[in-house]
Protein backbone atom coordinates (compact mmCIF):
# COMPACT_ATOMS: atom_id res chain seq x y z
CA UNK A 1 0.00 0.00 0.00
CA UNK A 2 2.94 2.52 1.30
CA UNK A 3 4.23 1.75 -2.31
CA UNK A 4 1.35 3.06 -4.06
CA UNK A 5 0.88 6.43 -2.25
CA UNK A 6 3.89 7.91 -4.37
CA UNK A 7 2.02 6.76 -7.27
CA UNK A 8 -1.52 8.45 -6.01
CA UNK A 9 0.30 11.61 -5.19
CA UNK A 10 2.03 11.97 -8.71
CA UNK A 11 -1.23 10.94 -10.27
CA UNK A 12 -2.87 13.40 -8.43
CA UNK A 13 -0.81 16.24 -8.83
CA UNK A 14 -1.06 15.41 -12.71
CA UNK A 15 -4.45 15.18 -12.81
CA UNK A 16 -4.24 18.98 -11.41
CA UNK A 17 -2.09 19.95 -14.14
CA UNK A 18 -4.37 18.41 -16.70
CA UNK A 19 -7.26 20.14 -15.40
CA UNK A 20 -5.49 23.20 -15.57
CA UNK A 21 -4.20 22.73 -18.62
CA UNK A 22 -7.50 21.98 -20.03
CA UNK A 23 -9.14 25.02 -18.71
CA UNK A 24 -6.27 27.35 -20.17
CA UNK A 25 -7.42 25.46 -23.64
CA UNK A 26 -10.81 25.92 -23.03
CA UNK A 27 -10.12 29.66 -22.53
CA UNK A 28 -8.08 30.15 -25.67
CA UNK A 29 -10.57 27.86 -27.52
CA UNK A 30 -13.30 30.28 -26.49
CA UNK A 31 -11.26 33.35 -27.59
CA UNK A 32 -10.82 31.92 -30.99
CA UNK A 33 -14.51 31.08 -31.64
CA UNK A 34 -15.42 34.38 -30.01
CA UNK A 35 -14.77 38.19 -32.04
CA UNK A 36 -12.43 40.01 -29.91
CA UNK A 37 -15.40 42.58 -29.05
CA UNK A 38 -17.51 39.69 -27.04
CA UNK A 39 -14.26 38.68 -25.60
CA UNK A 40 -13.72 42.47 -24.28
CA UNK A 41 -17.28 42.93 -23.20
CA UNK A 42 -17.73 39.42 -21.55
CA UNK A 43 -14.18 40.12 -19.77
CA UNK A 44 -14.79 43.56 -19.14
CA UNK A 45 -18.89 44.31 -19.02
CA UNK A 46 -19.28 47.82 -18.62
CA UNK A 47 -22.60 48.98 -16.61
CA UNK A 48 -23.05 46.18 -14.37
CA UNK A 49 -25.56 46.91 -11.76
CA UNK A 50 -29.22 48.00 -11.46
CA UNK A 51 -31.30 51.31 -10.35
CA UNK A 52 -33.75 51.74 -8.04
CA UNK A 53 -36.96 50.49 -10.21
CA UNK A 54 -39.46 52.52 -8.49
CA UNK A 55 -37.26 55.88 -9.35
CA UNK A 56 -39.75 57.62 -12.01
CA UNK A 57 -36.54 58.76 -13.80
CA UNK A 58 -35.52 54.97 -14.58
CA UNK A 59 -37.15 52.84 -17.21
CA UNK A 60 -36.64 49.07 -16.76
CA UNK A 61 -36.78 46.69 -19.46
CA UNK A 62 -36.98 42.96 -18.45
CA UNK A 63 -36.32 40.45 -21.35
CA UNK A 64 -35.90 36.51 -21.73
CA UNK A 65 -35.45 33.73 -24.35
CA UNK A 66 -36.89 30.34 -22.79
CA UNK A 67 -34.92 28.41 -25.38
CA UNK A 68 -31.87 29.28 -24.36
CA UNK A 69 -32.34 30.57 -20.27
CA UNK A 70 -31.34 34.21 -21.08
CA UNK A 71 -32.43 36.66 -19.01
CA UNK A 72 -32.10 40.43 -19.50
CA UNK A 73 -32.19 43.46 -17.22
CA UNK A 74 -31.51 46.81 -18.47
CA UNK A 75 -32.32 50.09 -17.16
CA UNK A 76 -32.20 53.95 -18.39
CA UNK A 77 -31.67 56.79 -16.13
CA UNK A 78 -33.72 59.46 -18.41
CA UNK A 79 -33.27 63.58 -17.51
CA UNK A 80 -35.95 65.72 -17.76
CA UNK A 81 -35.01 66.49 -21.46
CA UNK A 82 -35.96 62.44 -22.28
CA UNK A 83 -31.92 62.31 -22.78
CA UNK A 84 -30.21 59.10 -21.11
CA UNK A 85 -27.61 59.85 -19.05
CA UNK A 86 -27.00 56.37 -17.56
CA UNK A 87 -27.69 53.16 -18.09
CA UNK A 88 -26.76 49.59 -16.03
CA UNK A 89 -27.78 45.96 -16.94
CA UNK A 90 -27.69 42.51 -15.35
CA UNK A 91 -27.84 39.50 -17.53
CA UNK A 92 -27.89 35.65 -17.01
CA UNK A 93 -27.21 33.72 -20.03
CA UNK A 94 -24.16 33.51 -21.98
CA UNK A 95 -20.73 35.43 -23.17
CA UNK A 96 -22.70 36.57 -26.14
CA UNK A 97 -26.11 37.61 -23.87
CA UNK A 98 -23.76 39.53 -21.52
CA UNK A 99 -21.47 41.14 -24.33
CA UNK A 100 -24.72 42.34 -25.99
CA UNK A 101 -25.65 43.72 -22.52
CA UNK A 102 -22.93 45.98 -22.10
CA UNK A 103 -22.77 46.86 -25.91
CA UNK A 104 -26.09 48.12 -26.02
CA UNK A 105 -25.45 49.90 -21.94
CA UNK A 106 -22.66 51.84 -23.80
CA UNK A 107 -24.78 53.17 -26.87
CA UNK A 108 -27.88 54.30 -25.09
CA UNK A 109 -26.10 56.61 -22.62
CA UNK A 110 -26.32 60.41 -24.30
CA UNK A 111 -28.95 59.87 -26.57
CA UNK A 112 -32.77 60.78 -26.32
CA UNK A 113 -35.36 58.11 -26.28
CA UNK A 114 -36.28 58.05 -29.94
CA UNK A 115 -32.99 57.88 -30.92
CA UNK A 116 -32.03 54.70 -28.87
CA UNK A 117 -35.40 53.37 -30.32
CA UNK A 118 -33.38 53.10 -33.75
CA UNK A 119 -30.37 50.55 -32.31
CA UNK A 120 -30.82 47.26 -34.30
CA UNK A 121 -29.73 44.08 -33.21
CA UNK A 122 -28.45 43.92 -36.49
CA UNK A 123 -26.36 46.65 -35.61
CA UNK A 124 -24.98 45.11 -32.25
CA UNK A 125 -24.74 41.42 -33.90
CA UNK A 126 -22.30 43.30 -36.46
CA UNK A 127 -20.60 45.27 -33.53
CA UNK A 128 -19.52 41.74 -31.97
CA UNK A 129 -19.56 39.66 -35.12
CA UNK A 130 -22.23 37.56 -33.61
CA UNK A 131 -22.40 34.07 -35.45
CA UNK A 132 -26.03 33.23 -36.65
CA UNK A 133 -26.28 31.10 -33.58
CA UNK A 134 -26.25 33.87 -30.96
CA UNK A 135 -28.38 36.56 -32.87
CA UNK A 136 -31.09 35.81 -30.61
CA UNK A 137 -28.98 37.65 -28.13
CA UNK A 138 -28.56 40.74 -29.77
CA UNK A 139 -32.08 40.52 -30.30
CA UNK A 140 -32.71 40.39 -26.57
CA UNK A 141 -30.50 43.74 -25.97
CA UNK A 142 -33.03 45.33 -28.61
CA UNK A 143 -35.80 44.15 -27.09
CA UNK A 144 -34.70 45.57 -23.43
CA UNK A 145 -34.26 49.06 -24.76
CA UNK A 146 -37.34 49.13 -26.33
CA UNK A 147 -39.09 47.83 -23.16
CA UNK A 148 -37.03 50.45 -21.05
CA UNK A 149 -38.16 53.07 -23.14
CA UNK A 150 -41.90 51.82 -22.93
CA UNK A 151 -41.28 51.82 -19.01
CA UNK A 152 -39.98 54.97 -18.43
CA UNK A 153 -42.85 56.60 -20.93
CA UNK A 154 -45.70 54.66 -19.13
CA UNK A 155 -44.01 56.52 -16.03
CA UNK A 156 -43.68 59.91 -17.47
CA UNK A 157 -47.10 59.34 -18.99
CA UNK A 158 -48.87 58.55 -15.15
CA UNK A 159 -46.36 61.40 -13.87
CA UNK A 160 -48.02 64.35 -16.07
Amino acid sequence: MQRLLPFAAVAASTSKVAAQSLHLFAQQLGRRLYHKNVVEHYERPRNVGSFDKNDPDVGTGLVGAPACGDVMKLQIKVDDQGNIVDARFKTFGCGSAIASSSVATEWVKGKSLDEVLKIKNSDIAKHLSLPPVKLHCSMLAEDAIKAAVKDIQAKRAVKA
